[in-house]
């Protein structure tokens, strides 16, 4: 079985699947690379998170960052799932995906003029705030169209995560949100604002994190600044706890959802509270795997360094590059012949040393072999790019026995469709 709670792609009778479709069926219909995603893995990671708060007011927000596409976001829109957003492009996948207007969070540091009229007008159901000089644009922007906008600061508790410092986001030392003693400030500022309707507060302190004492030590301060934002006449009617909850991608044990949100709730006293989270990673990531087909194998002249060369490069997978990022790898023959086991580096075609997407791993491989990629339905296909001129792999949805090619691959010709030669005289 593909590792680490991958439960939808699985081998049987010697062949490998996707929930009922064969992997070699896809490869050979809808060629490689692609990423494959499990509709009822989305569906399942998605009502852990809703089912974890019982009876509690809540809403399950997804992180759009983590897969935008729009098959994705519809599957889990009719789950009643809401969404977390940090661009206008996000915001326009998300209404084009029949997401509810009134569940979409809007946050990130540089929200433009545009973005924050755009979010207004639609009816946005907030926008957390992260510095002072963001709450007068958006004063200034509600007070011109004539609309009331619901907001939350998004305060930033200098909390360390224990994960990769590239997705910290709680620290003082990062760019996002304000820190307690000025939240105080600009919560008793803002609700001297005309148009400005405070509702919530928020927090998110990073990705990939595999522990709940640093959840647990950010949501004691904010609870603290709760309840001197009470004294000072300021009630809050939601509290946006983030995201960040971390997968397994090797040995990391990060606790079940259920587990997560019990300890936060454990710690919440007001039953008036309307919890919001954000999960991204942990409903999408193991949904998904790339798929990717061997092309050449290559033994480094004078010492004993394997590669399996594959079509997938770096822009299909960037988070082995940017982070060193682990991921299972699996071998799956298509040449009916064994092949001798070797310590393998997995490698594209990009011409850069960073471009792998696993090193030393040991595999039973020929030239023309499938590889499936674990754990990629989050941070995947989202920042994946045209580096080297290469179309964007395809993106498909296993639902049953049936798939459904939910993004094509890139032709050659749309590289550049939108460029022009330069004129010269």
């Amino acid at each position: 079985m593909l590792k680490f709670g991958m439960q939808y792609f699985n081998q049987q009778a010697k062949q490998w699947w996707a929930e009922s479709v064969p992997l070699q069926k896809i490869a050979q219909e809808v060629g490689t690379p692609c990423y494959v995603y499990s509709r009822a893995a989305l569906e399942q990671g998605w009502q852990a998170f809703d089912a974890a708060f019982k009876d509690r007011p809540h809403q399950v927000n997804f992180a759009v960052k983590a897969n935008s596409n729009l098959a994705v976001l519809n599957i889990l829109a009719k789950q009643g799932s809401g969404f977390d957003i940090v661009s206008l492009g996000e915001l326009k996948r998300v209404l084009k995906a029949e997401g509810k207007t009134n569940t979409l969070i809007f946050s990130g540091v540089g929200k433009t003029a545009e973005e924050l009229i755009q979010a207004i007008q639609i009816g946005i159901g907030c926008i957390n705030v992260e510095s002072k000089a963001e709450l007068m644009r958006l004063t200034e922007i509600a007070t011109t169209l004539g609309k009331k906008v619901p907001i939350a600061f998004r305060v930033n508790p200098d909390v360390d995560p224990k994960s990769h410092p590239y997705i910290s986001t709680g620290l003082q030392q990062n760019k996002f949100g304000v820190s307690i003693p000025e939240a105080l400030e600009l919560y008793k500022l803002s609700v001297q604002c005309p148009n400005i309707n405070v509702q919530g507060i928020a927090f998110h302190i990073g990705s990939q994190i595999t522990e709940l004492s640093p959840f647990l030590e950010a949501l004691d301060k904010i609870l603290l600044l709760i309840d001197d934002l009470k004294a000072s006449g300021i009630l809050i009617s939601h509290l946006n706890l983030g995201g960040g909850l971390g997968v397994r991608y090797r040995q990391e044990t990060p606790p079940e959802p259920k587990d997560y949100v019990s300890a936060l709730l454990a710690r919440i006293k007001d039953p008036t509270l309307t919890l919001h989270i954000e999960p991204g990673r942990a409903i999408a990531a193991n949904a998904g795997i790339l798929l990717t087909r061997i092309e050449y194998l290559k033994k480094q002249t004078n010492q004993e360094k394997y590669f399996a060369i594959v079509d997938a490069a770096m822009n299909d997978l960037l988070r082995p590059a940017l982070y060193e990022a682990w991921q299972d790898i699996t071998a799956i023959p298509i040449t009916p012949q064994s092949a001798e086991s070797r310590l393998y580096d997995i490698v594209g075609p990009v011409c850069e040393t960073a471009d792998f997407l696993g090193k030393d791993r040991i595999l039973s491989v020929h030239a023309g072999d499938l590889l499936a990629i674990s754990s990629a339905g989050a941070y995947g296909f989202s920042m994946s790019s045209n580096y080297n001129s290469r179309p964007r792999a395809a993106e498909v949805m296993i639902d049953g026995d049936h798939f459904e090619i939910i993004r094509p691959r890139e032709r050659l010709e749309d590289l550049f469709q939108h460029e022009t030669l330069f004129s010269l005289k």
